[in-house]
């Protein structure tokens, strides 16, 4: 175990205070984050908290060793949207009987969750080391890992659940410190989410466990009829199929604090009697679009595929490792404003440490240690970028002989961020199209912009040259990459 493990710390939202980092096990340090619910293509929001897990996970893997860590991110692929995005897509074919609800939501939730894995790659995100699906967790199992039936069954057997109208809703009067996390009185909840205040609650803040589900909708059968489960007991039964009744680390977005993560603590530590349900529980701020709440109904609402592939976020696309620089480029913790001036300021920034980092032919062996030092402290991003700009400018003013550390160690510290520092790609078709575009800019004598072009290409380490050609006397231009 590395000695910076000693001095990781990370902020845990239960006590609201910022804490030393103690696994229960440092042989296999266990983390759970909630994913993505699968209706749509994930939208920017979702890729914060799996850009700021993902730096997590490869801090823990490096303090501890990368078989020493199991990271759970789960896809929810049961829910009412879902249902909704099924009927609406293939609804034609289900009323004609060539296929079944069940089938169709499958054919929603594979295309969007085969997205959600490109979308996340493009982003520089490693895989998690188990990615279950809701749907695989809500029966009985055959390899006897826990399910959701089996843990609403123990909620009721434990006096935590009650059967009313055809749902099994929890009793948060059963749990005399429910509320913990998000420090709610009991007296203050309000409804649980996706379901109505209904008479039949003892309750107002009783939330439902499992409902029941009409002949149009998807449902599996159990002792209280056929339905579907309720929100929350998906990550209960899944984070205890691969991490056991308590472990390290649970993160998500600071809107999932309630009442997901609440209820979540709720079931679990009631169905297995614990104390806790994770030791740490970590919330990445909210997101916002140039200073507004992100809104279809403001236009601004965008996803991670529409960025990365069309021009609709600043006329441009966007490369995923810009996207996740300018993520990082503020602590998680703290509100986001996710802007095009942001996005350019992080690709210039990337532009910069990778031609400084391209001077060191291979990676240092060894991270530098105040890179490791800063992210220990709560995932300090914005500390240790301070530090990759100054290796930057060392490895740029390196002249002597024999090898560039600064540039060496930069190249290992990107790569250890997620980004690539493979050998330097010149992409002559786009450098053909801006001289084009530079050369029609010279023509109308738009010569801002034209200049604005040759530095944004001298940047990226392309030097144009302009001359004549001989036999015609046009404007011709010629380039050639500096390192």
């Amino acid at each position: 175990m590395s000695d910076a493990s000693k001095g990781l710390s990370l902020y845990n939202t239960l006590t609201r205070t910022k804490e030393r980092f103690i696994p229960i096990d440092p042989l296999n340090v266990r983390m759970y984050v909630c994913g993505p619910t699968v209706y749509d293509f994930a939208h920017i929001g979702n890729a914060r908290p799996a850009i700021v897990f993902d730096v997590l996970f490869r801090l823990l893997r490096q303090l501890h060793g990368e078989n020493h860590v199991t990271y759970v991110r789960n896809i929810t692929d049961v829910d009412d949207k879902i249902n909704t995005r099924a009927l609406r897509d293939f609804g034609g074919e289900i009323a004609a009987g060539k296929l079944s609800l069940n089938d169709a939501i499958r054919k929603v939730t594979e295309k969007t969750a085969d997205q959600y894995h490109k979308d996340v790659a493009a982003l520089g995100c490693l895989e998690p080391t188990f990615e279950p699906r809701a749907t695989e967790f809500v029966a009985p199992r055959a390899d006897g890992k826990a399910d959701m039936l089996s843990l609403i069954e123990q909620l009721i057997e434990r006096g935590h659940a009650y059967v009313a109208s055809g749902e099994v809703l929890f009793d948060t009067a059963s749990m005399p410190d429910y509320g913990e996390l998000s420090k709610r009185n009991l007296d203050e909840q309000q409804a649980g989410a996706r379901i109505a205040v209904d008479e039949h609650k003892k309750n107002p803040g009783d939330f439902v466990l499992w409902k029941l589900s009409s002949p149009e909708e998807p449902g599996w059968e159990s002792p209280w009829g056929r339905g579907r489960p309720g929100w929350h007991i998906e990550c209960s039964a899944m984070s205890a199929a691969y991490l056991g009744e308590v472990f390290d680390i649970h993160g998500g977005g600071l809107d999932l604090i309630f009442p997901h993560h609440e209820n979540e603590i709720a079931q679990s530590r009631c169905a297995h009697g614990t104390k806790v349900m994770a030791n740490v529980w970590m919330h990445n701020g909210f997101l916002q679009v140039e200073g507004q709440k992100m809104s279809k109904s403001l236009g601004n609402f965008y996803s991670i595929h529409e960025l990365l592939e069309t021009e609709t976020f600043g006329g441009r696309t966007w490369p995923g490792e810009v996207l996740r620089l300018a993520m990082l480029m503020t602590h998680y913790r703290e509100p986001i404003d996710f802007s095009v001036r942001k996005l350019e300021e992080a690709e210039n920034t990337l532009r910069k440490w990778k031609r400084a980092a391209d001077m060191a032919p291979e990676a240092a062996k060894n991270l530098p240690a105040d890179v490791v030092e800063a992210l220990s402290d709560d995932l300090a991003t914005y500390a240790a970028f301070q530090r990759l700009t100054q290796l930057a400018g060392e490895a740029i003013e390196f002249s002597g002989d024999g090898e560039n550390t600064a540039a060496a160690s930069l190249k290992a510290a990107l790569a250890f961020l997620g980004f690539d520092v493979g050998a330097a790609k010149v992409d002559e078709a786009a450098i053909a199209k801006a001289i084009t575009k530079r050369l029609d800019l010279i023509a109308q004598k738009n010569w801002p912009e034209a200049d604005r072009i040759r530095e944004e290409l001298l940047g990226e380490g392309v030097q144009l040259k302009d001359g004549k050609d001989p036999i015609t006397g046009e404007r011709v231009t010629t380039w050639e990459v500096k390192r």
